[in-house]
């Protein structure tokens, strides 16, 4: 399986942020228009990921729900034919949810730094430290942090939940908006 170290956190100035991230980045950002469709599953998180110009893929990951930097482990399998396997996930497993976004995807070193837009909740910044083998939590940590403060973020930006989950809040089961 594999690991990284994550922090979320709401963006309220996104072009100062854009305009860091770019500063620091190894190279111009990547593009992306993702569908995240959620799958109802008993431990975790489970996604089918669709981007286009790119194969789906269907991601499983575990990570705690708090506003710190937090070890998130995962697996990615790609799917060639991502309408049946939602059929089917859907049929024995139910959807969730749907989260739709624009994402800005920037490294540095090790470091994923995503820019995103996100269908009905707004602008955020999502920091993804990939930890080796050999890397212990405390080191994805410290580098986590040390990029949300480079990047000016106030802990009070910070978010402990995942984009479905602030859905759910914004739209809770049996509420009609």
């Amino acid at each position: 399986m594999t690991r990284n170290i994550e922090i979320k956190a709401r963006i309220n100035d996104f072009k100062n942020v854009l305009r860091i991230v770019e500063k620091l980045a190894d190279f111009s950002p990547t593009i992306l228009e993702q569908v995240d469709t959620f799958f109802h599953c008993q431990k975790g998180r489970l996604k089918l990921r669709e981007r286009k110009g790119f194969q789906a893929e269907l991601i499983s990951y575990n990570r705690p729900d708090s506003s710190g930097p937090k070890m998130s482990e995962y697996n990615i399998v790609e799917v060639k034919n991502a309408t049946a396997l939602k059929k089917a996930l859907d049929s024995t497993l139910g959807i969730r949810g749907v989260v739709r976004k624009r994402r800005r995807l920037f490294m540095v070193g090790q470091t994923r730094i995503h820019l995103d837009e996100v269908d009905g909740l707004g602008e955020f910044l999502e920091i993804e430290v990939v930890l080796n083998e050999s890397q212990a939590k405390a080191e994805g940590e410290k580098i986590a942090v040390e990029f949300i403060k480079k990047l000016g973020v106030s802990i009070s930006d910070l978010v402990d939940s995942s984009y479905i989950d602030l859905i759910e809040y914004r739209n809770p089961p049996g509420i009609k908006s």
